[in-house]
């Protein structure tokens, strides 16, 4: 199979890191758990050794703290950082702006440049081409426009060309990707424009953090299961990185808390 002959190379293209992503992600759901993390380790464990090839120090400490871990739960950052990946392509996952949850919201801002609720190919080829620029790294424009595609393949879930703030989030550690947290208490777009009006106490069209944290501890209180009251001032930390100078408009705060209508 494909993705286990690639598991065997010195060096993983790209292309070929996303492919071995898409092999074991078997359910689609955007993580590496449960079976599919256990078949993984044991499936590179066996290819690195059918190959001649020693675990490198990622892997072993990769393999310690995952394997048999039936609980352990990872994202593309996490497999891209213990394979033999390119190098530039590798940057991604590395890079310095997408380490918190907040550092990822304000470059979020910075990047949907129109506003719009999402990245498109243009806006996402620019991110890419400035986090290799911060790098001192040079490649032509061939190369970023494949680089471009294939994020958008590994991260455009439903398939639209564009990626929104969810998908976009992909890109950060599972740990430190506080959305995952909202995941389960998304409201319709009739319930969030009416939890947005009642919210919004001074009828501003804002949300400021006065009232973000009103609504985010009556949220707390209604979504024990999911979000930790305790965590509150993360939440609203990370949530106002996407406010306009402490404005939380209302399409912004819908990223968070609105689920996708079709």
């Amino acid at each position: 199979m494909a993705a286990e002959a690639h598991l065997q190379a010195a060096e993983i293209s790209a292309s070929q890191c996303f492919e071995i992503w898409r092999h074991y992600d078997s359910d689609g759901n955007g993580y590496m758990d449960g079976k599919e993390l256990q078949t993984f380790i044991q499936e590179l464990q066996q290819a690195r050794k059918k190959a001649g090839l020693e675990l490198t120090s990622e892997m072993k400490a990769f393999v310690d703290q995952y394997g048999g871990n039936v609980d352990g739960k990872i994202g593309i950052v996490e497999l891209a950082q213990i394979l033999p990946t390119e190098e530039n392509f590798l940057l991604f996952f590395r890079c310095q702006q997408l380490k918190s949850s907040e550092d990822f919201m304000q470059t979020w801002r910075k990047y949907d440049t129109d506003h719009s609720g999402f990245i498109d190919t243009e806006e996402l080829k620019n991110f890419l081409k400035d986090l290799l620029q911060k790098a001192n790294k040079q490649i032509d424009d061939a190369k970023l426009t494949e680089y471009t595609e294939i994020m958008l393949r590994m991260f455009d879930a439903n398939n639209d060309g564009k990626l929104e703030l969810t998908e976009m989030a992909r890109l950060l550690p599972v740990q430190e990707n506080f959305l995952i947290k909202f995941q389960g208490v998304k409201m319709s777009g009739k319930e969030f424009n009416k939890a947005f009006e009642l919210y919004d106490q001074d009828g501003s069209g804002f949300i400021d953090e006065n009232e973000l944290d009103a609504l985010l501890k009556d949220l707390c209180e209604k979504n024990k299961k999911d979000l930790d009251i305790n965590n509150i001032s993360t939440y609203k930390k990370n949530i106002m990185a996407l406010s306009d100078g402490g404005k939380l408009y209302r399409t912004e705060l819908a990223l968070i808390l609105c689920a996708e209508e079709n």
